[in-house]
């Protein structure tokens, strides 16, 4: 794709960004995004055949931006404490940012209508993001650090404890959401709670 038709595809992504998170799913037209960038339909339909195409791309665009956490380096030789410390840090930090927000409440508010967006999610933020920090736990495992049991599942006790503060305050949109000063003893927490659990036996 040259530079034009990249400067194109991410007008179109753009617009879309901000059409969905304005109108919702259901209520942005590919016609308005095409009008809005200007061009015809045709010309967006080259780039994204469907709507779906288009919120697909508009989830990648913003796993992109703020989805470090999906390819945070966790190594085997440091102590499960400080790497889920730094994990949880930068989850959290990125969780609560506005796009990320965002994204998470449109794809909330459309799931009963359209359960396929939510699954879109998903698969291209979370479900890899904890199947990545599953292997690590599953190599803690094994190596006698953490003891033995699910991985997926220990990972999803972890990220469950990460958000049982103040990240559902900043999920309503509550002022209690806004004070970010708060997320490095939440993790602290979290950590502390999580290592108690699955902390090797003996």
């Amino acid at each position: 794709m040259d530079d034009a038709a990249a400067a194109r595809r991410k007008a179109f992504v753009d617009a879309a960004r901000e059409a969905f998170f304005t109108n919702g799913y259901a209520g942005t037209t590919m016609s308005s995004i095409a009008s809005k960038v200007g061009g015809s339909k045709t010309t967006l339909w080259s780039y994204f055949p469907s709507k779906e195409d288009l919120f697909e791309a508009v989830v990648d665009g913003i796993v992109e931006e703020y989805g470090d956490a999906l390819a945070v380096d966790l190594p085997l030789d440091e102590p499960v404490p400080e790497v889920l410390r730094r994990f949880g840090n930068l989850l959290m930090t990125k969780l609560t940012a506005t796009p990320i927000l965002s994204l998470f409440r449109l794809v909330v508010g459309e799931a009963e209508r359209f359960p396929h967006l939510a699954k879109t999610f998903y698969d291209r933020g979370p479900r890899r993001g904890k199947a990545r920090a599953a292997i690590w736990v599953g190599e803690k495992m094994a190596r006698g650090e953490l003891r033995m049991g699910n991985p997926l599942r220990a990972v999803q006790h972890f990220t469950g404890l990460c958000q049982s503060g103040l990240y559902q305050f900043a999920v309503l949109g509550l002022p209690e959401g806004r004070d970010l000063d708060r997320l490095a003893a939440e993790i602290d927490d979290a950590v502390d709670i999580f290592y108690r659990a699955w902390k090797p036996d003996g």
